[in-house]
């Protein structure tokens, strides 16, 4: 697979039986978001190469290394990233550390003097899918940071992976160039021989992901394109051709987005356990039984601000814009300045899980007593769930009763984004939604070796979630899913309390503990649960018994048995020898595999002490160039 070498080029096959190659469209990037406008005038059916801004594409930038470390509950991707996050921190802090525990599931270490009180424990939460810090003890009695003592663990295969970061922004460095940024950058100091060593093992890694990527992935993406028609499928690559991220979406999840699911839409990071050079990239949906539905997933370099909008750009051309979409996510990583650019006519609302994280967080860094932290967590919370602003702002001076500095921030975090009450779009009784959790699960640790073993997994586990509720959702005979069902159930018993005074033929006034106007012509309420939920609330239900109409004529859509089988109503066909894709020929621009042969190298050694060496002459016929012994002259 070539790329042309231009500032940004987009390169697509006009049907998924031509080569990728053969066939090119050109297209700048300021036009790529306008694909979504114009999809019609493209095949959505066939793969497309998208060329990023090199500067863009230029890999992760390199952290303070004095803060990879930082405090209980920072959170890692999996026990390898701790432990390289905890080799850089030794580094910059100068001390050597052992393993007093070292395994998969928790990883304890102690400084290597006996006196030193310095000691971390870190282990997996089974709920976040993290490896988690729980106990820190930061404090050096051995005098850390006065000598090299943290370079012991400086193995070859560790300074690679920081090589590789400078291979991709400069390839053409050399060993000498490498060992002077590295000191000055880090503080290591490497000779000439250790920065060779280093460059060779990340350019093999280098190479071995790049030949996967340029030669394997587009074969992989134009199968699954053949065998699910549909599909939409994106490579985007650097312009010295060098493929960095892949997008997919298959047509049963943009399908059953479109005619079943909510205009709902959650974005997370998907924790892989042993694969650091990859970060899976989700977005997910509801479905109508409250489930988990795969939308699109991405395979990219690095969870960065341009990482995530790409993959937003990309989310934007699958999905359909005819619906205001509601796009649920955290704030970081700049996704609280792309979902608004790329997703103008959306809404975008804070995840509130992520919310309560960072207010725990914060929490930490001051002295609260435990009782004080609960209270403002659950305030919080409280805020987050109230339906009316009066209620909200009883929450918030609540939290303000006890520190005013929390209660600034939480309203710095813009509780527009997160708050029902001031939230102008429709969550549908959703605050947040571990996709992390569920969409984790499906992939395992053996399918994470490379990135096509890791898409072939999740599209098998997509296939098979999909087949399954399916199945199921045909033995259903009620109007509502079960889920949505006992919802319902659980709110006509409290319904039977309630007053009704009848103000004109749809408006009505329900009198309980507060009054509520109901309006069923519009399907709203006062308390703002029927509009925010798409289901009946009490006040609804109540006026319902009164005027004898069934509460199930005016449920959401969405929650209708048709509709979650119109979700699944479309199958994800396998794609047939996804096992046997290997690297294609002659589509890579890198060289081949050689294998060095055994022994050590023969050198032509050179002599500066040695004169030139005087030719030879004949002592036969006096002529130069050979002697007597080959000397064919007839005399």
């Amino acid at each position: 697979m070539e790329v042309a070498k231009a500032d940004s080029v987009t390169l697509s096959a006009s049907s998924p039986t031509v080569d990728i190659v053969e066939q090119q469209r050109f297209v700048t990037d300021d036009n790529i978001e306008d694909r979504a406008t114009h999809r019609s005038l493209a095949d959505s059916s066939t793969p497309i190469i998208i060329a990023v801004d090199a500067a863009e594409n230029a890999g992760p930038q390199s952290a303070p290394w004095d803060c990879v470390i930082t405090e209980v509950g920072q959170e890692f991707d999996n026990v390898k990233a701790f432990r390289d996050e905890l080799c850089k921190y030794a580094f910059v802090k100068g001390f050597a550390y052992k393993y007093i525990k070292n395994d998969n599931v928790r990883v304890t270490v102690k400084c290597t003097v006996e006196t030193c009180p310095w000691r971390i424990h870190a282990s997996g939460s089974a709920r976040k899918q993290k490896f988690i810090i729980k106990k820190f003890n930061n404090v050096h009695t051995c005098g850390a940071g006065s000598g090299d003592d943290g370079h012991q663990r400086a193995t070859r295969h560790w300074l690679a992976r920081i090589v590789k970061e400078k291979l991709l922004d400069n390839p053409q460095s050399k060993p000498r160039d490498i060992a002077r940024d590295i000191y000055r950058d880090y503080g290591i100091n490497l000779n000439y021989t250790q920065a060779w060593h280093a460059k060779e093992a990340a350019q093999k890694e280098l190479h071995f992901l790049h030949e996967e990527v340029c030669n394997q992935l587009p074969r992989l993406c134009k199968k699954i394109m053949e065998a699910n028609p549909g599909s939409i499928t994106t490579l985007a690559a650097s312009v010295d051709s060098k493929v960095r991220r892949v997008f997919v979406s298959l047509h049963a999840s943009l399908h059953g987005f479109e005619h079943g699911c909510r205009p709902l839409l959650f974005l997370d990071r998907i924790p892989l356990k042993a694969n650091n050079q990859w970060k899976l990239l989700g977005a997910a949906a509801m479905d109508g039984d409250d489930g988990i539905f795969p939308v699109a997933f991405a395979a990219v370099e690095a969870e960065t601000h341009n990482s995530w909008h790409w993959f937003l750009v990309q989310l934007k051309h699958a999905v359909s814009t005819s619906r205001n979409i509601t796009i649920v996510s955290c704030r970081q990583k700049g996704l609280d300045e792309s979902v608004p650019r790329v997703f103008e006519d959306s809404f975008h609302a804070y995840s509130l899980f992520h919310l309560i994280e960072e207010l725990k967080a914060e929490l930490k860094k001051s002295s609260y007593s435990e009782q004080d932290k609960r209270a403002i967590v659950n305030n919080f919370k409280s805020a987050a769930q109230t339906y009316v602003v009066d209620d909200f702002n009883t929450c918030i001076d609540r939290i303000k009763n006890i520190s005013t500095d929390v209660a600034e921030w939480v309203m710095s975090t813009k509780p527009e984004h997160w708050s029902y009450s001031l939230f102008r779009g429709s969550r549908y009784d959703h605050l947040s939604a571990n996709i992390v959790e569920s969409l984790s699960r499906w992939i395992a640790v053996k399918d994470e070796s490379t990135i096509v073993q890791l898409i072939g997994a999740l599209h098998a586990k997509i296939k098979d979630v999909l087949d399954s509720r399916r199945q199921t959702s045909s033995t259903w005979a009620g109007t509502l899913t079960p889920s949505i069902e006992q919802k319902l159930q659980k709110e006509i018993p409290k319904a039977r309390m309630l007053l009704v005074v009848c103000s004109s033929d749809s408006v009505f006034e329900v009198h309980g503990s507060s009054i509520n106007v109901v309006n069923i012509a519009s399907w709203e309420c006062t308390c703002q649960r029927w509009q925010l939920m798409g289901l009946p609330c009490l006040h609804a239900i109540a006026v319902f018994n009164r005027v004898g109409r069934s509460a199930y004529d005016y449920c959401s859509r969405y929650f209708r048995c048709e509709s979650y089988r119109l979700t699944y109503s479309a199958s994800i066909n396998p794609v047939p020898d996804i096992e046997s894709i290997s690297s294609v020929a002659g589509a890579n621009s890198y060289p081949p595999h050689t294998q060095r042969p055994p022994g050590r190298r023969k050198r032509k050694r050179i002599n500066p002490r040695k004169t030139s060496i005087r030719p030879l002459h004949c002592s036969r016929c006096k002529e130069a160039g050979h002697n007597k012994a080959t000397c064919e002259a007839q005399l």
